[in-house]
């Protein structure tokens, strides 16, 4: 027992300022993710009134969700370069974090559509301040020897909160309104609007007292605003990090086609929301689960074949789902694809990581997470029109995808020197 206790906590043992980036990205996560069940809801209440634009309900719904990974992801390489900059990581997370806090709060008084879709933009680019910053920080506070692991800690904890928002969101919204002292009576939409704020208060107040930029974090003032896309070295064709970033955006598109064809998915296996919900989540488990030790252990034995054998299993993880007729096996598919995704994200930001050039962390580091950032909201738009051909034809463009992305990490992605070493795992004897 006490050997498993002493595992356990090697697997946490990281820079503690790591760590409390962790567990404020874990506390904003919780807040963000709710917002994800609760405005759904919100949209279709009696709330919520005033110009449709000529949209439908679910049309609308769909605009405003999609508008804040839109946004979030397509400002991540600025805010990614003016952080490189200015060399000052924390203070792009605390503006994202309290543009976060001030966008969650202001879903209390928005009671048009268009006030809706307006805050959701800007809390789109709020959280663009805080992901590229975020990342670069995690990959300056380590080195080419833990950088995996400290990727897999960061990764683990987001995840948690992120998974964790949802299962209580819908119950906090169904079981309002609640009664307050002096006679207050709170909304059960007002009250998840508040409870957002509140963790989005916890996160900064974390990264206020616990973060903090190290020293060697310099300033790139000369580097511009443009994405190698051509390999400059000459080896290979693209460029390697360009290239992480498609295979990035690639994975992410596959594991999201699931999220939009519910309808088709509960027909076809003859099961209830329930069963769905728990095939959902399942990529969600086995991220949880899987990030931290396969970030360690690229850590040990190199990123790239992490890397390619999770594009390898996402081949037929993805092709499975357009044959199958069980629900028990379609949850089996889907952990599944959460253990191939586990397998490329952290090693990907690490050896992306390691490509670096000093003092560009944000920017080339927010290639991977703007890529996966358009993949998740590409997906279900993809699903949605693919659908009509045939149950298994998303399916089978997700498969297309995996495999043409286990190319690109074959022919175009080589180890770098420092991420072959082969270190001990943290807390061996």
């Amino acid at each position: 027992m006490r050997e498993l206790r002493r595992r356990i906590v090697a697997q946490f043992a990281v820079d503690r300022r790591v760590l409390a980036l962790a567990f404020a990205r874990m506390a904003d996560g919780i807040g963000n993710s709710f917002l994800i069940i609760v405005i759904p809801l919100y949209v279709a209440s009696d709330v919520v009134g005033g110009a449709t634009f000529g949209l439908g309900e679910s049309m609308l719904i769909g605009v405003i969700l999609s508008l804040f990974g839109f946004l979030n992801s397509s400002f991540q390489p600025l805010t990614g370069r003016l952080s490189d900059r200015s060399g000052r990581r924390k203070s792009f997370i605390l503006i994202g974090l309290a543009g976060l806090a001030a966008t969650n709060i202001s879903y209390v008084f928005a009671d048009t559509y268009l006030s809706l879709l307006v805050v959701r933009g800007l809390q789109g680019v709020s959280v663009a301040f805080i992901i590229p910053a975020s990342i670069a920080l995690v990959n300056e506070l380590a080195t080419s020897q833990d950088r995996g692991g400290n990727m897999g800690v960061y990764n683990t904890f987001r995840l948690v909160g992120f998974g964790s928002g949802p299962i209580a969101a819908g119950a906090l919204v169904n079981l309002g309104p609640y009664r307050l002292p002096a006679d207050v009576t709170l909304s059960g939409f007002d009250a998840a609007f508040y409870l957002a704020t509140t963790t989005a208060l916890i996160s900064y107040g974390l990264v206020t007292l616990l973060v903090a930029d190290p020293e060697a974090t310099k300033a790139n003032a000369g580097a511009d605003l443009s994405i190698d896309i051509r390999d400059p070295s000459g080896e290979h064709l693209l460029d390697p990090i360009f290239t992480l970033g498609v295979v990035s955006l690639f994975m992410a598109a596959a594991i999201a086609l699931f999220a939009t064809i519910q309808p088709q998915v509960n027909a076809r296996l003859e099961q209830g929301s329930t069963w769905f919900g728990l095939q959902f989540a399942a990529f969600i488990l086995a991220q949880v689960a899987l990030q931290t030790p396969i970030g360690r252990a690229c850590d040990r034995y190199g990123r790239r074949p992490f890397i390619l054998a999770g594009m390898l299993f996402l081949i037929p993880t993805t092709f499975v789902q357009g044959f199958i007729a069980s629900s028990v096996v379609m949850f089996l598919a889907r952990l599944g694809q959460g253990v191939a995704a586990a397998m490329v994200f952290a090693p990907a930001l690490a050896l992306a990581g390691d490509l670096a050039p000093e003092g560009e962390s944000g920017s080339k580091l927010s290639i991977l997470t703007m890529a996966f950032g358009y993949g998740i909201a590409v997906g279900p738009l993809t699903s949605g029109a693919l659908i009509g051909y045939g149950f298994e034809t998303p399916f089978l463009f997700g498969t297309a995808l995996a495999a043409l992305g286990a190319i690109l990490v074959y022919t175009q992605v080589e180890e770098t020197l420092e991420s072959t070493r082969s270190v001990p795992v943290v807390g061996d004897d």
